[in-house]
């Protein structure tokens, strides 16, 4: 039973690794690259 209980807990955290890199792979701080983008957006006054 134990035996099965570790190897549940470890496909837990597999699954849950694979889900972390795929969703911040190769973003700077876990940021979305058009986020940053809207902040500057917001910030600057209107041009009219």
């Amino acid at each position: 039973m134990t035996l099965l209980l570790l190897e549940a807990l470890g496909a837990l955290v597999l699954l849950v690794f694979i889900v972390w890199w795929t969703m911040f792979s190769g973003r700077k701080k876990g940021e979305l690259p058009d986020a940053a983008e809207r902040e500057k957006q917001e910030e600057k006054p209107p041009s009219s």
